[in-house]
């Protein structure tokens, strides 16, 4: 009984971490270009009492044994990068990655964060930046005259400026892939940083070698779904009702014990 009040206290623990990660998921619905996460369950230690196929007689073996696990623990978090659906603003500095792919923002000190949030501005320099103030890697500088930016779906950027009807090319945005996205860092801000787990950056033109294109104008939502959030949460809901009833049951069957022996 006091090894079913350990088992259970795991459980709990368990089901705790798992509710935490999908309140998170149910916060970040309209996060741009947020990538929802799953808890990850691995059960644990098993005592192995009597071995399965150990010899019950000289010629016969024991066809399954005895062996007693100690509980549940979260082995990790998965982030699930599926494309979220796309919402067309209208803002020529918005953009979406339709596919595979992060951009690559230049941080205050010296490295690369990646995100897939487009929500981009310019900065008194007239420099690309997120709303933090980062830049885009590479940097791309707008002419304060352009009245109209054009991005292509291979991540030209032209800016157009007075009776200049062809535009001017002022740079080109370059995407990067990881061979293991899941692997990435989460920083917090939309930001994704490289871990060896990830892999090395692959950078290259969007649109070629399995990279996503951009799309101008739009943003991607959260890849979140509420129903299915939902659902998990009275899931696990239900499983956390049940490992408190078994501490209930041992601890009255405790209770018995001491008062009837």
């Amino acid at each position: 009984m006091m090894s079913a009040l350990s088992i259970s206290k795991t459980g709990l623990a368990a089901q705790d971490t798992a509710l935490r990660t999908i309140s998170n998921n149910l916060a970040n619905v309209s996060t741009v270009g947020f990538k929802r996460d799953r808890a990850v369950f691995q059960d644990l230690l098993y005592q192995i009492q009597v071995q399965p196929g150990g010899a019950s007689s000289q010629d016969t073996q024991m066809p399954s044994g005895l062996q007693l696990g100690s509980g549940v623990r979260i082995a990790g978090t998965h982030k699930i990068f599926t494309t979220g659906s796309l919402q067309t603003t209208g803002q020529s500095l918005d953009m979406a990655v339709d596919g595979r792919g992060f951009f690559q923002i230049s941080m205050p000190d010296g490295s690369i964060g990646y995100t897939r949030d487009g929500q981009f501005q310019l900065n008194q320099d007239g420099e690309i930046v997120t709303s933090q103030g980062f830049t885009l890697e590479p940097s791309i500088t707008i002419p304060s005259s352009a009245s109209t930016i054009t991005i292509g779906t291979d991540g030209t950027v032209t800016a157009l400026s007075g009776t200049d009807t062809a535009g001017t090319q002022v740079g080109s945005i370059q995407l990067v892939d990881f061979v293991n996205p899941a692997g990435l860092q989460a920083n917090g801000d939309n930001l994704f940083q490289e871990t060896a787990a990830s892999g090395t950056a692959l950078s290259g033109t969007a649109g070629e070698n399995g990279l996503g294109s951009l799309v101008q104008g739009v943003l991607e939502n959260s890849n979140v779904s509420v129903v299915e959030e939902l659902v998990n949460m009275v899931s696990t809901q239900r499983a956390y009702e049940m490992n408190s009833r078994v501490v209930s049951t041992a601890d009255q069957m405790l209770q018995y014990i001491s008062q009837n022996i």
